[in-house]
This record gives structure tokens, sequence and C-alpha cells, in this order.
């Protein structure tokens, strides 16, 4: 007997939900894995980091995390754990090649904090975590802008509450379930913008970067991009703005138009004046 594809998709759907759940047979497709629930993101916009919250560095060195917001630089805040197995790897990994293909620089336009969110974690383990990323990213830049924290569960979860990260600890696995985010701060440490998944384009962390960036003085040509794109919820990327293009375009169309029949206006005046003095 043949059967549809959409059956066909259908069971495998039903199948993996099974395998997810712990629940019992009788559990629907749509149901929620039990150690999923009260785990996602609630965008927190414009929300401020508590600057008080205090944490160790990678060096076991007392900080407070408002010590890392200048009111010059953005930061890029991931959220992870050192004994990770899986996910807060490819998270890390994943932020480092995309921040790789990014012309600015860690530790001149902007600073990164990885904050532990399991209070295990050890300045020991974080130092070595740091040491394989910074060797990876390969700029020098990272060495003064790439920050590893880790810090107790009451200083961890003011962090994680103030910007809407949901986590849960399953003592069964050892683990901590989390969804993979990366969350954009202005230079004061308030929340800019929310990146979702495992990749996201150099152009995305960059336009982000800029969004972040409003409180300190850009260039035209990076609020020009500013202007052509804007970020798109539903997609969870930035996109072009095809009115502002065509705004754009025509105000390039115009300055240029302007400056030609300027130029051509001086000759003419020019040729003028010289006939004139000849005669």
């Amino acid at each position: 007997m043949n059967v549809s594809p959409i059956r066909s998709s259908a069971a495998a759907v039903g199948a993996i939900a099974l395998m997810l759940s712990s629940g019992p047979a009788r559990a629907q497709v749509n149901e929620s894995p039990r150690e999923l629930e009260g785990v996602g993101v609630t965008e927190h916009l414009n929300a401020q980091v508590p600057r008080t919250a205090m944490f160790r560095d990678h060096t076991g060195r007392t900080v407070r995390i408002g010590d890392y917001f200048d009111g010059r630089r953005p930061v890029v805040l991931n959220l992870a754990y050192h004994r990770c197995p899986m996910l807060c790897s490819m998270v890390l990994n994943a932020l480092m090649r995309t921040l790789t293909r990014t012309i600015w620089n860690v530790g001149d336009q902007f600073d990164v904090l990885t904050v532990s969110i399991d209070p295990r974690d050890t300045p020991e383990v974080a130092a070595q975590k740091r040491e394989r990323v910074l060797r990876a990213y390969n700029r020098p830049t990272a060495q003064r802008g790439w920050h590893f924290l880790q810090g107790s569960e009451s200083q961890i979860r003011r962090v994680t509450e103030a910007v809407g990260f949901q986590y849960r600890f399953d003592p069964r696995q050892d683990q901590y379930a989390h969804t993979a985010v990366t969350i954009l701060l202005t230079p004061d440490g308030k929340v800019a913008r929310y990146l979702y998944g495992l990749e996201y384009s150099p152009n995305d962390m960059r336009v982000g970067l800029l969004e972040a960036s409003q409180g300190r003085s850009i260039s035209t040509a990076e609020r020009l991009i500013l202007y052509c794109y804007h970020y798109d919820p539903q997609g969870q990327k930035y996109v072009v703005i095809a009115q502002n293009v065509m705004r754009l375009g025509g105000a390039v169309t115009v300055v240029a138009l302007s400056a030609f029949l300027g130029v051509m206006w001086l000759r003419e005046r020019r040729r003028k004046t010289g006939n004139s003095e000849s005669a």
C-alpha cells in the first residue's frame, strides 16, 4: 500500500516528538517536552542589565558586570555554560565564526561578555575555554575585549531575568536546557537586539552593533547602513527597507545632479567671462 508524503511526514514528526518527550505514549505531537517547560526568551528591549551584579573573571578577580560598559562601545552578551556537551559550544563557536567575518574587532569597536549560567563553573575552566576561543578568533585586540564571567546562582539570575533569558537545570541529565541566542547591549548596558539560532550573517551582527551603538558617534556610511536596514522580528534578521533605499537613491541622484549642474554653470560663467574680457 502506498503511503502519501503528507502521512509519511506526519508520522516522522510524531516519532520525533515521542522520542524527545519523556511523557507517556499518549502525548500529543504539539506538546513540549517537560524538560523544556519554562525555557525560552522573553524579549526585554531597552531593559537595563543590573550593573551591580557581581562575578569573577577568568583570572578569579571579583568584578561588577557594570565595569564592562564604558558608555562608548556596545557589548555582545553570550549566555552559556562551560560543561555543556553540545549547544553552548556550538553557539560560542558560531558567534566566534561570525565575528571573524565582521570587519569590526572585539576590543576595539565592541566587547564580548560570555557569562556562565552554571554557578559550578570555575575561573580555571573559563580560562581554558577563553584561550581556545581567542586562539580561533586570532585577533590580538580580543585579549582586552572578550571576557568570561562566572558567578553565584543569585547573581546569574539577576542578569538572565533582566534580559528575559529563561533556562532550566535538568538534574537527571546534569545539563541546562536553554535557547540559542546572542544579545546585543548598548554601551550603557541596555538590551538593543536579540539574534537567534546557531548561525547568523556578519551583516546582521554588524548592523545590530551599529544599532546598539547609537550612544556614540558613527560615520555617515554607517548611518546610511542603519537607514537602509531594519530588524524583522518575524524573520529574526535584518532586512533591506526598499522604501528607504529608494529615498536614499533619490537623494543621491539629486545631489549628483545638483553637483553636475553646478559644475556646468561654473564652466559657462567662466566661458562668458573670458569672452567679455577678450572683446
